[in-house]
């Protein structure tokens, strides 16, 4: 990476400063919607909770927001880049090559981050419509009926998700502004409000945070972790925009967001001190603080936040799917690219599964207060799993101190441990929803890696020095008609000269192919996000060849586009012949025409596999059915291809039995 792209991936800019604040911080900008919401009904309600309850709670959210986004993610995380790309994936592609087990905190990370992309955008929506009922018209008209709300909730998802197949680009361009309009409007409110109690910056001193872990009069314990935890669920979305912003602009506008949103804690902290006691029915403070003729305002700018911060979760997830995938955690789903907007992709299945998500939690838990139940498990099981690969990436990649990475690790893992148990509650209380959800994409991403791991067990390799010159003489055989000029394969497996073995059977047994060239391609996904390399070997030939790619893990795999630029070279150096074409709309066309020919191992007869393998393998086929061809994966779908099936075991596959009854013949006349 180039000095001048170090330069200003660091560097802070005005316009990057604007447009982190649409993108980075979406989430955990609309937590003051609920966080204070969750903790009041935690200790008892409005007429329940005390000064220390509310001092302490304050003083828990202010020290969680250092330690945890500030210094875990702002100062530490942030160093881990992987060419500028942040996530826990890029994280693991930088630290895999130290141990094979960091592929499980990985998976369970990403799966644990997927389930809340669905939890985040039914949470955020519902929080910020349920301020309509401070209206007092609207509060007339339905009174506490929630069905409104949820009707409300639900078209707005649907709106959302629905406009995510024509790209997002235009709308980005208006996330920055709204949402630095809505950090402006958090820290000025809280600040006015601020004013009616000045005691409430006494949650500054880490002292009440303790305090309140420790007195009789919190009335939920350990367990109120699980309502603070909500303030910091944006911390991992955080580290995930990096590659969107760059370094310096996140360090340049955390500071101006956290400051916003602590006044805004602040605020509704002062005036919960001021009206506790009293029997004000089921309030937010978040709108309970604001004037009457704000709130109208407050609900559109709220909601159009919520919209933002849901759209940011999308966005990433989408992101974190095409890295699994090109890591070869999840199956291979078709992904398009609307908009201009680099980087930008819009998977139709993922964008599916997400709106069926996060509408069922709707309709299920109803409201907001239920939804918070199950929020904040699956992130803090996230933060776990990059808190245990940042350990490994300080100790080998940054070569720190032992005692600083013990440190590190040990403090971290105590207090995640704690939001952790304090979350774990939630399970039987809605918890157990996201749980189902990542669990379903963790075994994908496990039946996925394992299956990997099984092909390369079973597929057997040839070496094609062994079959040139049968492969020459098939060429030159003027009893076959040309197959195609160019025959190219596509293999996961080809070592130098070793290669498939059931590549070299299609060539010269099924189906005898004569090809003026023979191509073998292989995709491999380098750790690093934008790599675009190749290799050839041609054995020595001008009839073979071998292509290694290496593309990055955010590169599209379009095999043809690369294979134009590879067959130009090679005839430009002279390595390989020219194809004049006696019949083109090109004058002078000197490339053949190519056929792509995709072998796909089917488990047949595999008796004599271990149980659990054929578990693997079978499921791995049924998830097949839904997922994109290789063909379309590839970028093959306006070229020529051919499908041939393939079993992935001969091994055990045993002549069957059988007699030959013989006739007799009949001796007699008739």
């Amino acid at each position: 990476m180039g000095y001048e792209s170090n330069r200003s991936f660091n560097k802070a800019t005005g316009a990057g400063f604007i447009i982190a604040m649409g993108i980075v911080y979406g989430d955990i900008g609309t937590s003051p919607l609920y966080t204070m919401e969750s903790i009041v009904q935690g200790q008892g309600g409005l007429e329940r909770i005390s000064e220390t309850s509310i001092i302490g709670a304050l003083s828990l959210i202010i020290w969680t927001l250092t330690l945890i986004t500030t210094v875990k993610y702002v100062w530490i995380a942030l160093k881990a880049d992987n060419n500028h790309e942040g996530g826990i994936f890029s994280l693991f592609t930088l630290v895999r090559k130290y141990a094979k087990w960091l592929i499980i905190p990985a998976m369970i990370g990403g799966a644990a981050l997927l389930s809340d992309g669905a939890l985040t955008p039914a949470v955020t929506v519902t929080s910020a419509i349920e301020g309509l009922r401070s209206i007092p018209a609207f509060h007339e008209a339905f009174g506490q009926q929630q069905l409104p709300i949820v009707i409300i909730t639900l078209a707005i998802l649907a709106v959302l998700f629905l406009i995510q197949r024509f790209g997002t680009s235009i709308v980005g361009k208006v996330f920055g502004p709204v949402m630095f309009i809505w950090f402006s409007f958090l820290g000025i409110t809280g600040l006015i409000n601020l004013f009616g109690d000045f005691s409430v910056l006494q949650a500054i001193n880490p002292y009440w945070a303790i305090h309140l872990l420790l007195s009789p009069e919190n009335k939920a314990g350990i367990f109120v972790l699980g309502s603070v935890f909500l303030a910091t669920t944006g911390a991992e979305a955080l580290y995930s925009d990096l590659g969107h912003v760059g370094r310096g602009n996140i360090h340049v506008s955390w500071p101006f967001v956290k400051v916003c949103i602590i006044l805004s804690y602040c605020g509704q902290g002062a005036w919960l001190l001021q009206n506790r006691g009293k029997s004000l029915g089921d309030i937010n403070p978040f709108f309970a603080v604001l004037p009457q003729n704000l709130i109208i305002f407050s609900v559109i700018l709220a909601t159009l936040a919520a919209i933002i911060a849901s759209q940011a979760l999308i966005s990433g997830s989408f992101t974190l799917v095409s890295e699994a995938i090109r890591l070869k955690l999840l199956p291979r789903l078709r992904i398009f690219y609307p908009g201009e907007t680099f980087g930008q992709l819009y998977i139709p299945a993922v964008n599916l599964g997400l709106w069926l998500a996060a509408s069922f939690i709707v309709v299920y838990f109803q409201s907001s207060a239920h939804m918070e139940a199950a929020y904040g498990l699956a992130i803090t099981v996230t933060m776990l799993m990059t808190t245990t690969l940042l350990t490994v990436y300080l100790s080998h990649y940054q070569k720190v101190k032992k005692v600083l990475v013990g440190l590190f690790f040990t403090v971290f893992i105590f207090i995640e441990g704690l939001f952790f148990a304090a979350s774990a509650v939630k399970f039987m209380h809605g918890g157990y929803v996201v749980v189902i959800i990542a669990a379903m994409i963790l075994f994908v991403m496990a039946i996925w890696h394992k299956s990997d791991q099984l092909f390369y067990k079973y597929l057997n390799s040839s070496n094609l020095n062994d079959y040139k010159e049968q492969m020459d003489k098939l060429r030159k055989d003027e009893t076959y008609d040309l197959y195609h000029t160019n025959v190219v394969y596509l293999t996961a497996k080809m070592d130098k000269e070793w290669i498939d073995r059931s590549i070299l059977y299609s060539i010269l047994d099924k189906r005898p192919k004569k090809a003026k060239v023979y191509w073998f391609v292989k995709v491999n996904v380098t750790d690093e996000p934008y790599t675009s390399e190749y290799e050839v070997d041609m054995l020595g030939t001008d009839f073979i060849v071998c292509v290694n790619l290496y593309l990055g893990f955010h590169m599209r795999q379009e095999i043809p586009r690369y294979l134009r630029t590879i067959v130009t070279n090679l005839m430009e150096s002279g390595r390989l012949p020219q194809q004049n074409q006696t019949y083109s709309i090109t004058p002078g066309r000197k490339v053949g025409d190519f056929r792509f020919i995709i072998l796909e191992e089917k488990l047949i007869n595999a008796r004599q596999m271990p149980g659990f393998e054929r578990f693997v393998l079978q499921t791995k086929e049924q998830i097949k059915k839904i997922t994109a061809s290789p063909a379309r994966w590839f970028g093959l779908h306006f070229s020529e291809v051919t499908l041939e099936t393939v079993p992935l075991v001969l091994s055990d596959v045993k002549n069957l039995e059988i007699h030959e009854r013989i006739l007799e013949e009949n001796s007699g006349e008739s």
